[in-house]
């Protein structure tokens, strides 16, 4: 039986918990479907780079609480009567970029595998979440939607660059200008999810999808993150040069003795992130 290491996030928004060197993150305000909170945002964002520097921390898995995964920010916090509203222009500009980048940004720089279970609807900054994990996978019922352009806001979050990598230049434009309701069929023929599973079934197989990487060679996951992360503004002669430098690393790891010793051996090698 796998022990649950509860991690305290400060907030009752924010269930977080370690299982078999799985950082289980769960969005809990069901009763607006996980819309974020600046007290959800901030805890999230802290508990995201604890995990980034935490060596017990072998993967991520992100999921709401509820039918939903998160329906982006709350929109009741929008209003001319909110704090933000009283602040300058430039000033929420610094706010807001100082908030992506504690999220978002902390979330792509992660050099451990990411995983985004999606139970149900996911729109705006909720989906740039989802999407700014390595792998998503979405129940059958699940909807996913741009949204900004229903509010009339431009969007924000790295959606726009994560959503141009993941569809291409087409296909971006017309899920931010229309705002359309994707299904997870759609989504996965898109390449916005990578797999869609029946709904009760989403919660065990995410959990058993991030396991699995939690038990592979960790420090090798990271340079091929570095890799593919390089690889999308790169030459290919650079690419090659740059994968080169990475290689010779995991070449020098123990995991890579680990693995060549198990390979001998036939068996699964027991990998230690390192």
């Amino acid at each position: 039986m796998s022990q649950r290491l509860q991690i305290d996030t400060g907030t009752d928004e924010l269930i977080a918990e370690v299982r078999d060197h799985v950082a289980v993150l769960t969005l809990n305000r069901p009763e607006v479907r996980n819309a974020l909170s600046r007290r959800l945002s901030a805890a999230l964002g802290d508990v995201i780079k604890r995990c980034g520097e935490d060596s017990q921390v072998r993967s991520i898995l992100i999921t709401g609480a509820g039918a939903a995964f998160c329906a982006g920010g709350d929109v009741n916090g929008m209003s001319q009567n909110s704090p933000a509203a009283a602040l300058t222009s430039d000033q929420r500009v610094s706010d807001l970029r100082s908030n992506q980048r504690a999220v978002w940004g902390a979330l792509v720089g992660l050099r451990k595998p990411t995983v985004a279970a999606i139970p149900g609807a996911t729109a705006g900054a909720g989906l740039a979440l989802a999407l700014a994990c390595d792998i998503r996978v979405a129940a059958q019922s699940a909807i996913l939607i741009t949204a900004y352009s229903r509010v009339g806001l431009s969007g924000d979050c790295g959606i726009s660059w994560l959503l141009t990598r993941l569809v291409g230049f087409s296909r971006a434009r017309e899920l931010m200008f229309l705002s359309e309701r994707v299904d997870a069929r759609r989504a996965e023929s898109l390449g916005l999810i990578n797999q869609s599973l029946p709904d009760a079934d989403l919660q065990e197989k995410a959990f058993a999808l991030a396991t699995c990487l939690a038990r592979g060679p960790t420090f090798a996951f990271g340079c091929m993150k570095n890799n593919l992360d390089h690889a999308v503004n790169a030459e290919f002669l650079e690419s090659m040069d740059y994968e080169a430098e990475n290689l010779i690393r995991t070449e020098l790891s123990l995991d890579h003795k680990e693995g060549v010793r198990a390979f001998g051996e036939k068996r699964n090698p027991a990998f230690q992130g390192s």
